[in-house]
């Protein structure tokens, strides 16, 4: 066979096979296609599920996910996203906030995704049916001894699959110590009630210019 002639079959299978692959692609199934969507690289950075390996809050996030996907209420949506978050983000409920709160409430089941706690300011409690992933030992004491009644999550969705006459309630997230320091990091100065990082306290730590407006430092 002559070089020429290996030239021309060379070819002519080259030209058979771009012709299949032609022919395939057309008829590609668009499930095996790529399909170019804009920002492809973006991701939601909202949690899915707990970080805690605790089976009972496990539990618990699979019964409100099933809820929240079988039911048309807002409320069991909000529950699975509170059980989803940090400890951080699930501040504490003291009973005199309950207490606030209820009074023009009426008879609504409370809900608290967090830590009810104890407020020794508080003189009375008054009668309360409670729903909590947890109630302290001195303010469980207090809601049994007013007649009130203390249920958990599982048992509230019995009682009310969709949310209904409850009142859904969290702490304030901004109260810990450490949003003092919080800020940016030249407003600190008078008048501006940011919270330093000092080693120590007294009358020779961060007392001066800068704190006092009678110290000869201006911000």
């Amino acid at each position: 066979m002559s070089g020429s002639t290996r030239m021309g079959y060379g070819t002519s299978i080259l030209k058979g096979l771009k012709t299949e692959s032609l022919m395939h692609a057309k008829h590609t199934p668009p499930c095996i296609q790529g399909i170019d969507i804009d920002k492809h690289h973006v991701r939601n950075k909202n949690r899915q599920a707990p970080k805690s390996q605790d089976v009972y809050l496990r539990l618990l996030v699979k019964l409100y996910r099933f809820l929240a996907r079988r039911t048309d209420a807002p409320f069991n949506k909000v529950i699975l996203k509170r059980l989803f978050m940090s400890r951080v983000n699930r501040p504490p409920v003291s009973l005199s906030r309950i207490a606030r709160n209820l009074r023009n409430a009426g008879t609504k089941i409370t809900v608290v995704v967090g830590t009810v706690t104890d407020d020794n300011r508080l003189h009375e409690v008054p009668k309360i049916t409670l729903a909590a992933l947890r109630v302290t030992k001195t303010a469980k004491a207090r809601i049994l001894k007013a007649g009130g009644e203390i249920i958990t999550l599982d048992q509230l969705a019995l009682r009310a699959p969709k949310g209904a006459n409850t009142l859904l309630l969290r702490g304030p997230k901004n109260s810990r110590e450490a949003v003092r320091h919080f800020g940016y990091v030249l407003d600190m100065g008078p008048g501006k009630n940011k919270k330093p990082y000092v080693e120590s306290k007294g009358r020779k730590f961060e007392r001066a210019r800068g704190r006092r407006a009678s110290r000869g430092f201006k911000v």
